[in-house]
């Protein structure tokens, strides 16, 4: 693949790249929050795209497709706040442990990810540094805060999957998934309303789980917080414009109010 250029020891974020950390309504007072670890695309300027064309970072490889439209319009109905990451997955995959062979991957789906295949310390240090930790501190931070006022919480974390991989091509039937593990009490009454919703095919942990062993922000902090919490996974084809994204916004909103109602907290207006 040829040499690549390495980020400089000073730093990995210059003037002109965005912010790690993404915030929309975050004064709202709602007892949802609403996080979105893959919401972006965005490559440090320094890693020069990882060494692909933009075509393969627009991919499902190199973002949720659609899933940040959803999550902003969800927030908005629901009046909840929602953190979000603008970096692409292939730069820092924010929802797996450090230790996890795909958290900065050497190949996603068939493509080969140039700039992650022989990082350097300091490198892998920046990432980490620069892009995950601001991510995670902000939702731990939040989450301390709204605990320490005696105020309830309810996580929802926001995904979106391919209808089929390159690896795999067969086709994804579902509409929507939810990811759970242990602590499924409230994503169990979430399930329950959207089974209301009769078009729908439901994943259950399909077209994936919660790894606790891999990934990161559910298990960290959901279950490790024994928070309650919903982990939506939303089909790509369906949100891929922003008419789509509305109208899961608009699917889901009623759905995690009357699963609020149910689980004896107020979900405000």
């Amino acid at each position: 693949m040829g040499s690549f250029p390495r980020p400089v020891p000073t730093g990995l974020l210059g003037a002109d790249d965005p912010p790690p950390v993404g915030l929309h309504n975050d004064e709202a007072s709602s007892p949802f929050l609403i996080i979105c670890d893959h919401a972006g695309n965005a490559v440090p300027a320094v890693l020069a795209g990882l060494g692909l064309p933009q075509s393969e970072l627009d991919r499902h490889i190199g973002i949720d497709i659609g899933i940040l439209g959803v999550s902003m319009a969800l927030s908005d109905r629901l009046q909840a706040p929602l953190i979000f990451q603008r970096y692409s997955r292939l730069v820092a995959e924010c929802n797996r442990r450090l230790h996890s062979p795909s958290f900065m991957t050497p190949i996603s789906d068939g493509t080969p990810v140039p700039a992650n295949q022989d990082p350097t310390a300091d490198d892998r240090q920046a990432r980490i540094r620069e892009i995950v930790e601001p991510y995670h501190t902000a939702i731990s931070t939040y989450i301390d805060h709204k605990l320490a006022a005696g105020q309830p919480l309810i996580l929802v974390s926001m995904h979106s999957f391919t209808p089929s991989l390159r690896a795999a091509p067969a086709p994804r039937p579902w509409h929507v998934g939810l990811c759970y593990h242990d602590n499924r009490q409230f994503s169990d009454l979430v399930l329950t309303e959207l089974a209301h919703q009769r078009d729908l095919v439901i994943g259950r942990n399909e077209p994936y789980g919660v790894n606790m062993a891999e990934d990161y922000s559910v298990p960290v902090h959901g279950e490790e917080r024994r928070l309650p919490y919903v982990e939506f996974e939303i089909r790509q084809d369906l949100i891929a414009d922003a008419s789509g994204q509305v109208t899961w916004a608009e699917r889901l909103a009623p759905v995690l109010k009357a699963a609020c109602a149910h689980f004896g907290v107020e979900a405000g207006r």
